[in-house]
């Protein structure tokens, strides 16, 4: 396996994917805390167990298994 070199573009580089990523979520967040405002009323009980089902869903359905939640 080739090791990569610590260079400044490479370094710049994965801090700006980090920051991207940062940046998505950051807004995905804001947009459920919205809807959960919306339709909840502000309670997060509904809104956590509907996230809970609907991520287990997400991670079922391609490959009929929750094997992914054994690497946590």
């Amino acid at each position: 396996m080739k090791k990569k070199k610590l260079t400044l573009r490479y370094i710049t580089k994965n801090i700006l994917i980090i920051f991207g990523i940062v940046l998505v979520w950051r807004g995905v967040w804001h947009i459920l805390d919205q809807i959960d405002l919306f339709l909840f009323g502000g309670n997060h009980i509904w809104s956590a167990v509907i996230g809970m089902i609907v991520g287990l869903a997400i991670l079922y359905i391609p490959d009929k298994n929750l094997k992914e939640i054994e690497k946590l």
